[in-house]
């Protein structure tokens, strides 16, 4: 559900009680974690119960798990309901709100409302805005600016999406999936890339594009933009930029030497490229490059992204979000270098009927990197089913032997992928949705088999 940006977002501090319909997703719960540290009271609901959802409760937030407009309790016109864009529009909560006159927020007003007063660094791009974030927040923490931050997904290290700094500096993922970026007005921003998607949103790649113009352009002027010229989109955003009178800092993963040899937690190019930009955004703001690289150099990754979920039976097993033909390109270039000698076997499933409908064949194609490929049933997310779109559009474009490559339930996965993984391989599991269930599942079928032990 679309919920319009109110003309004035106020600070998180006059928005009342907050209740949080879809609070377990990966934007609001990190928006919640923020609000319930600076002592806001927060309540909220979601379908399933989660890892996340007790970390709320814990944190003092009184949760329920499904919708229902009593969950609102006694909030009244000067309390505030924030909900999710996966939440429908007879929700009960939040057709609750609207007849009680409830302020009522979309996620990203909701995160522009905790950002008030800070130096805001905003990260936005098709691809590797997680990563970006993370790389960026931890390095900023080294060089102890100690900035608050809010990431679509856990940092390995905190084990959590969001926490509340005593620095001036906000680090904060922009969205641009629903044009979330557009309501933020940061000092400064980082653009990893200008890659088409999201078009059931944009309409066309020209339209896509020049929303991150109008991004850009929200920058303060007396801010900065890096943007990673590897990308042909942010090489023209970049020109556009600095042509208009911006200060644009270029980054290329050509440039590796400005990592001045930190190892990075996982190989391959774009993760350069990410690392590369969070040092060049670290230093524009006036930071230590030797304790930014430090910041670099320990940084242990983000859940979901090239995530190591464990080995068995010689076989190991890594989950990513890589969901576009450009992230599932970089990914599976990452995964071969990690693999060694060992084969590369990868299931992926494919997100959203309108994004497989534009680029099933592409995804497809990407995934021919792999030496065996297991395609998922597609995870249909927001959307409804198209019979017109379906697994078999990535499937069939694969360009492996036909006994390379297999279609497969969420729940016939593991199974499929344990008759097929041998020692010495590695399983990369890639998506957007629900297949992050299938390499721990594998790696129990593996381990019932007696040759070895989940590490």
């Amino acid at each position: 559900m679309r919920v319009p940006v109110p003309e004035r977002i106020e600070p998180a501090d006059e928005l009342g009680r907050v209740h949080f319909v879809g609070i377990g997703g990966a934007g609001l719960s990190g928006i919640a974690r923020l609000m319930l540290a600076r002592g806001l009271v927060v309540s909220g609901s979601d379908g399933t119960d989660s890892a996340t959802l007790e970390s709320l409760r814990a944190l003092g937030a009184q949760v329920w798990l499904g919708h229902d407009a009593s969950h609102l309790g006694d909030l009244g016109p000067g309390d505030t309901l924030v909900v999710s864009t996966a939440i429908a529009e007879d929700n009960p909560e939040y057709l609750e709100a609207v007849r009680r006159g409830l302020r009522i927020l979309p996620r990203s007003a909701a995160l522009a409302a905790v950002m008030a007063g800070r130096r805001v660094v905003a990260v936005a791009g098709t691809h590797g805005k997680t990563t970006t974030t993370s790389l960026l927040t931890v390095a900023l923490q080294a060089a102890g600016a100690d900035p608050t931050y809010a990431i679509g997904g856990d940092l390995a290290a905190t084990g959590v999406n969001a926490a509340l700094g005593t620095g001036e500096t906000f680090v904060a993922e922009a969205d641009e999936s629903d044009g979330a970026f557009l309501v933020y007005e940061p000092f400064a921003a980082i653009v990893t890339n200008v890659d088409a998607d999201h078009l059931d949103q944009w309409g066309t790649p020209q339209a896509y594009a020049a929303a991150f113009d109008e991004f850009a352009d929200r920058v303060h002027p007396d801010g900065f933009l890096v943007c990673c010229v590897d990308d042909p989109g942010a090489a023209r955003l970049a020109d556009r930029q600095e042509a208009s009178g911006r200060r644009v800092v270029r980054v290329s993963a050509a440039d590796a030497t400005a990592l001045d040899g930190v190892s990075l937690w996982a190989p391959g190019d774009h993760y350069v490229a990410d690392a590369l930009a969070a040092l060049a955004a670290g230093e524009a703001l006036g930071l230590s490059r030797a304790d930014l690289r430090r910041g670099l150099a320990g940084y242990t990754g983000t859940r979901r992204r090239m995530e190591r979920k464990g080995e068995s039976s010689g076989v190991r097993v890594y989950d990513s979000y890589a969901h576009h033909p450009t992230e599932i390109v970089g990914d599976l270039q990452s995964a071969r270098l990690l693999a060694g000698d060992g084969r590369l076997v990868v299931a992926f499933q494919p997100h959203l009927v309108s994004r497989t409908r534009i680029f099933g064949a592409a995804m497809g194609e990407a995934l021919g990197a792999a030496d065996e490929v297991v395609v998922l049933d597609l995870y249909l997310a927001r959307e409804e089913p198209d019979p017109a779109v379906t697994s078999g559009l990535v499937a069939d474009a694969v360009p492996l032997p036909a006994d390379r490559v297999a279609l497969a339930s969420l729940d016939d996965a593991p199974a499929v992928l344990a008759a097929r993984a041998r020692p010495g391989d590695l399983v990369l599991t890639l998506g957007a949705g629900t297949v992050t269930q299938v390499g721990p599942a594998l790696l129990d079928l593996l381990d019932a088999r007696g040759t070895g032990a989940a590490g």
